[in-house]
This record gives structure tokens, sequence and C-alpha cells, in this order.
């Protein structure tokens, strides 16, 4: 069965309920969703000053496991339009799997959260990407086939890098992902598996 890793940081939880709709639209496909998550670098008391959601029950991702799976999607916050120095730090633990090919050819993609319609969604993904590209994954995104990324009658997240949310109501108030985003994130957790069970069918049929 497609194995599919979604490894994610997540600050005030807005990642964290989106990795949970990507790990369903894994499972609608037929494929094993395992949730995991990078390491928080803030020091405790740090964090809880600042409100972080530190509750989180997914267990803590460990570099060495990320070969056993078929595809990973990697969920982070923008961080001034780039990824989370949490997920950035994970990502550069990866030279030992670089060396030896171990992620060539394992599907990769990315979905994000930003303060705002316009605090780097894309860029952010991007820097993302530029990673795993390194590392020789398929880069796999939200295709236009999810039509919830065209809409214009409400403020969304989401474009074809990947599934996003929008975490500031405003007002500087703590918005949760809509249904709209939700529905990006599992349509890109079926999109991922569905590319990775081909891609994994096909090594199998070249090796017989």
């Amino acid at each position: 069965m497609t194995k599919v890793l979604v490894l994610y940081y997540s600050s005030y939880g807005h990642i964290e309920a989106m990795a949970y709709e990507i790990a369903r639209g894994v499972q609608d496909a037929g494929a094993t969703a395992t949730i995991k998550r990078v390491p928080e670098l803030v020091p405790d008391h740090v964090a809880q000053r600042a409100g972080y959601k530190l509750d989180q029950g997914a267990e803590i991702a460990a570099v060495a496991e990320l070969p056993d799976y078929d595809a990973i999607v990697f969920g982070t916050p923008t961080r001034f339009g780039n990824m989370a120095s949490q997920m950035k730090n994970f990502l550069d633990q990866c030279g030992g799997l670089w060396f030896e090919n171990k992620l060539v050819g394992k599907v990769g993609s990315v979905f994000t959260s930003t303060g705002s319609q316009h605090g780097g969604q894309e860029s952010t993904i991007l820097s993302v990407h530029t990673a795993l590209l390194h590392l020789g994954m398929v880069v796999v995104g939200l295709p236009y086939s999810f039509k919830g990324q065209m809409r214009m009658d409400e403020i969304t997240g989401g474009s074809p890098y990947g599934a996003a949310t929008l975490a500031d109501d405003g007002s500087g108030g703590n918005r949760q992902p809509s249904a709209n985003e939700l529905a990006g994130a599992r349509f890109q957790g079926r999109h991922v598996a569905e590319i990775a069970r081909a891609l994994a069918a096909a090594r199998l049929k070249e090796a017989a």
C-alpha cells in the first residue's frame, strides 16, 4: 500500500488542522497516511508567552525515516515569505539522504498558512520546493482541477503551488481554515497519493 507522510510545523494550530485534512485526502485515495511534526526550536517559556499551541498530538519525526514513505507532504507557516525555521532546520539535516539519493523519485508536496492574502503563500511553498528538488523529489502542487482556488466570492487561500489558509481575520484576530481551504488540502492529499501510487507501480513493473 502507498505510504504518505504528512510532515508539518504549526505554531498556532492552523497548519495542524490542514495537515489532518491532507491526511484525509490521502486516505480517500486508499493510501496510508502518517502525520508527524518537526521539533520545536522555540524555548517552552517563550512559546507559552506567545500563545503557541503546545498540545499537538502528532509524534516528532526523525530524518532517517523519510525514505520509508512513497510521498511526503510538508506543511509550514510563512516567515517573511519563507518557510519557518523549524522546517528549514529539519530539512537541513537531510544531507545524508541527499548524498545517498534516498529521496530521489519520491513525491514531495507543500501546503502553508499566512497571516494575510499576500503574506507569502506562493513564495513560502516555492522555498520548500527548492529543497525538495535538490533532494530529487517529484514536486506535486494543487492543480486547477480543484476549482475552489478559482473562487472570487470569498477570501481564500490556495494556489497551483499548494493548499493554503489565512490565519488572520484582518483585524489581528485568529481565523481558522475555511471549508474551502480544508477542501483544497483534502484534494491535494488525494492527488499526491494517487501520483505516488502510480509512480510506485511503475517502478515495480520496471523491476519485474
